[in-house]
């Protein structure tokens, strides 16, 4: 298992880290513990979850639920504890059904942190991240339509600091150990740096931002950002939802699919989306690997990347994920990746 950098934290996390977002809709709570104990059984020490999981959908009945199944097993399993690396996440702006739809402030972060301790059934969380920016993101297929212009920077400025002071405490506490950002830009990164390295807090370590095939936003600004502030992406979505796979081609809609319950898997799912998919099955097929160990394998290359996210509704998804590690592409396949994303830059 190759180990990456957690940022500048000084802790080693695994190429792949385990998903969790279906646990609880989806994802069965026995089948979820299985997945652990396998992944774990497979040198992958990095599980990633949030307060808000599980998604599809997403209701308020179900919010915390991923949370509560994960802590379950730790519950169960209280000396494998320390031999992986935990991350949540406080949700943003607007999600109704968590705080009322409450922003990211000095206020919420405290209760956030201690539900999120109640539910995993742990004293520390390794990472805990901040969803989504309060002034909105371009991820979540917004990028053609973001509009920064309604910004107010003196107070964007303001809340960053509040909050870092408030994430200091928690780790002064012991109730987390190191701070990370999700779906952020190049802008607010690098003024979350500046503030923390300004006033002496906690420094962003990873951002988690979608990336894959179909989806290199990442590989402009923010690319640069990471390997000079030593920043590591932590890529959701890394399948694309799925469809690098290829299983979604010609109409399919397999049996328990996410497409059954997301039609056009929350836009990504198009025409210029299917052109793409089928030239990197062709690739693919050159090279006699299955297509989800090439969009594995290929994130794996990319000079910033800290880990891969992978979700799998069912345990056994995973030994086909796993297989993943043992597969490195050559030089002319990277090449070939290339020019295929020259020709299909972007498609969502």
């Amino acid at each position: 298992m190759r180990m990456f950098d957690l940022g500048q934290t000084g802790l080693k996390v695994s190429e792949l880290c385990l998903g969790t977002m279906t646990y609880g809709t989806q994802t069965s709570e026995a089948d979820a513990h299985q997945q652990i104990d396998l992944c774990l059984s497979n040198n992958i020490n990095f599980i990633d979850t949030a307060e808000m999981y599980p998604v599809n959908p997403i209701s308020a009945e179900t919010v915390g639920r991923s949370e509560e199944i994960i802590g379950r097993w730790i519950s169960a399993n209280k000396s494998q504890r320390s031999n992986f690396i935990l991350a949540t996440k406080h949700s943003g702006k607007g999600l109704s059904h968590v705080r009322n739809g409450a922003p990211i402030t000095k206020d919420t972060i405290q209760d956030a942190v201690e539900g999120s301790l109640k539910r995993l059934k742990t004293d520390y969380i390794d990472l805990y991240q901040f969803h989504w920016p309060n002034r909105g993101s371009y991820m979540f297929r917004q990028n053609w339509k973001y509009d920064p212009s309604k910004q107010d920077k003196k107070s964007t400025l303001e809340n960053m600091y509040e909050c870092l002071v408030t994430l200091q405490d928690q780790v002064k506490k012991g109730n987390i150990r190191h701070f990370g950002l999700s779906n952020e830009s190049a802008w607010g990164t690098a003024n979350w740096l500046k503030l923390s390295e300004q006033h002496n807090l906690p420094r962003v370590a990873t951002i988690q931002n979608e990336y894959s095939l179909l989806c290199r936003l990442y590989d402009t600004d923010l690319a640069e950002l990471s390997v000079n502030e030593g920043v590591g992406l932590m890529a959701f979505s890394p399948l694309a939802a799925g469809l690098l796979t290829g299983k979604y081609l010609d109409g399919n809609v397999p049996k328990n699919s996410r497409k059954l319950i997301n039609n056009d898997l929350s836009g990504r799912d198009n025409t210029r989306s299917e052109v793409a998919v089928r030239s990197y099955l062709s690739i693919a097929e050159k090279f006699g690997i299955q297509p989800i160990h090439l969009a594995l394998a290929w994130c794996r290359t990319r000079p910033f990347m800290c880990s891969s996210i992978f979700g799998a509704t069912s345990v056994d998804q995973l030994p086909v994920i796993l297989e993943s590690l043992d597969i490195d592409l050559n030089d002319e396949c990277l090449d070939l990746i290339n020019e295929t994303h020259k020709l299909n830059p972007m498609p969502y």
